[in-house]
């Protein structure tokens, strides 16, 4: 990929009126464009909606792919309570506040801020279920949406997280018990065991890359968003989105909508199956060779089918 210095940036902050926060709230982005300087780019940007609940935009570093490679645009911004943008701590545990809907009414705000007229839309895991929601509200401007390792229901992916669990070497399972009966899932031992599901069902790399490092470093600072909108456990979901589903809802998105998965991944076929019956113009592409991080585990594919997808006319 090249150097980051052979693009223009640009980044900014976007006003985001939320009277129940109780304060100013602010959503921070970075446009990336014009690749080698080039400026007359016709292609539409596109919004790369970061995974979590409470991640960052970092974890998308290789997604300039796109701009160097099909000159497209890419606007990567951080979710409120997230990275750069405006932190709520003393909103933790509020479930009324964290939302999906308030996701939306953030993304539809800098839509409006940065005043695109026509975008298409990725959005991983988390990032791909907020970008369902979206485009399920017929949103003006919206032109090709893409979701990548993103569960129609949410029940469902815990569900099949639980199954490939009781996959786990007895000793492994023992451990994660053990912790989860006794309230330290904090532990070494608990995230050692766990790493042993992570690398069968998650991301199949031998070494965690930078971008996710640092991800984690910045999600790690403030665990408000994670722990009120899943809440603190790894095989279920506890928190605001524990009844979240699309399920009879995707049918309302009216654009031509790519699905993507891994192989024997916790965003599994069962999870996509809802968007791929429901969705009037879908194609599904599965990535045999990663789990839920195709983006780093297949970078190349995942990239000319993404950026094939969106330059398709």
């Amino acid at each position: 990929m090249p150097a980051t210095e052979t693009f223009i940036t640009l980044e900014g902050e976007a006003d985001f009126a939320c009277p129940t926060a109780g304060k100013p709230c602010k959503t921070w982005y970075k446009i990336v464009r014009d690749h080698l300087g080039n400026s007359d780019s016709s292609r539409p940007p596109v919004i790369a909606i970061h995974g979590g609940p409470g991640s960052t935009h970092h974890m998308f570093t290789s997604f300039t792919d796109l701009t160097a490679q099909y000159n497209i645009p890419i606007i990567f911004y951080d979710q409120l309570g997230c990275g750069a943008s405006t932190h709520l701590p003393e909103k933790a545990g509020d479930e009324s506040f964290w939302t999906d809907e308030l996701f939306v009414n953030e993304l539809d705000n800098l839509i409006a801020h940065i005043n695109l007229s026509t975008y298409d839309i990725i959005g991983t895991s988390w990032g791909g279920m907020l970008a369902s929601r979206f485009a399920s509200k017929k949103p003006r401007g919206l032109r090709r949406l893409v979701l990548s390792n993103a569960p129609a229901d949410l029940k469902i992916r815990y569900q099949v997280a639980e199954q490939y669990r009781r996959q786990l070497p007895e000793e492994v399972q023992a451990v994660l018990n053990k912790h989860e009966e006794a309230g330290t899932t904090s532990s070494k031992e608990y995230n050692d065991a766990f790493a042993v599901f992570s690398k069968r069902h998650i991301l199949r790399l031998e070494t965690l890359p930078a971008e996710l490092v640092k991800a984690a470093e910045e999600s790690g600072k403030d665990h408000t968003v994670s722990s009120t909108m899943s809440g603190p456990y790894r095989f279920k979901c506890t928190g605001s989105l524990r009844e979240w589903s699309m399920v009879g809802e995707a049918r309302k998105i009216e654009v031509p909508t790519l699905l993507i998965n891994g192989e024997r991944e916790i965003a599994s076929d069962e999870c996509l199956g809802p968007f791929w019956r429901e969705i009037p113009k879908v194609k599904w592409v599965k990535f045999a060779n990663s789990a839920h991080g195709p983006w780093l585990e297949e970078r190349e594919r995942f990239f000319r089918v993404v950026g094939d997808f969106l330059c398709d006319e």
